[in-house]
């Protein structure tokens, strides 16, 4: 592991191991929030990264208010990330299945404070690229229609950019709700997507 540094410099070390271990493209990778904000960036930085792209539930409109507030909120809060009944106040907040709460805050208190602010910091000012038009993968989007107004203009604006892309609102679900509370679906759209 290493420091969160940017989206831009996670996009680049990742195109770089594909470049020196896999040939220099995939066949499909997926990305959920911060990862699909890196894919996004590897997309742009290298448009014929993977075959198929699945995007889902990315921040793409920058909130230079919000990133701002980052610092001293966190300040504030970081160490109440360690104590577990407020963990579970998070936890409840992203919706996601009691089963992996364990693994929830054990990761999460594994994360130093100034790599957490870094990467919320560049989660909400993350801007989409012009190169990113020149893509060349398949990139399908999705994103959950209980999920926040940035999120769902987010998927829009992505949609957008990539004309030839495929945006699909997940009804009933919120961010990141499909591929961390609903698997079997999420595998099984990897699966077609992967055979198309």
């Amino acid at each position: 592991d290493r420091h969160f540094t940017s989206i831009e410099d996670n996009a680049a070390e990742i195109i770089s191991f594909i470049r020196e271990h896999l040939g220099g493209s995939v066949h499909m990778i997926c990305g959920l929030s911060l990862g699909a904000q890196i894919l996004l960036e590897m997309l742009s930085q290298q448009g014929d990264i993977c075959r198929h792209a699945l995007i889902e539930s990315a921040a793409a409109i920058p909130s230079k208010t919000a990133a701002a507030l980052i610092r001293p909120a966190f300040a504030c809060s970081y160490p109440l990330i360690r104590q577990k009944w407020f963990a579970k106040l998070q936890f409840r907040q992203l919706r996601i299945k009691e089963a992996l709460f364990d693994d929830y805050y054990r990761d999460t208190c594994a994360i130093e404070q100034d790599d957490m602010t870094a990467f919320l910091c560049a989660n909400m000012t993350y801007r989409l690229k012009d190169t990113l038009k020149v893509c060349t993968a398949d990139v399908r989007i999705f994103y959950g229609e209980k999920e926040t107004r940035i999120i769902r203009r987010s998927a829009a604006r992505i949609h957008e950019t990539l004309p030839a892309s495929t945006l699909t609102a997940l009804p009933g679900m919120y961010h990141g709700d499909f591929s961390i509370n609903h698997p079997s679906d999420f595998v099984r759209t990897v699966k077609s997507i992967s055979a198309s």
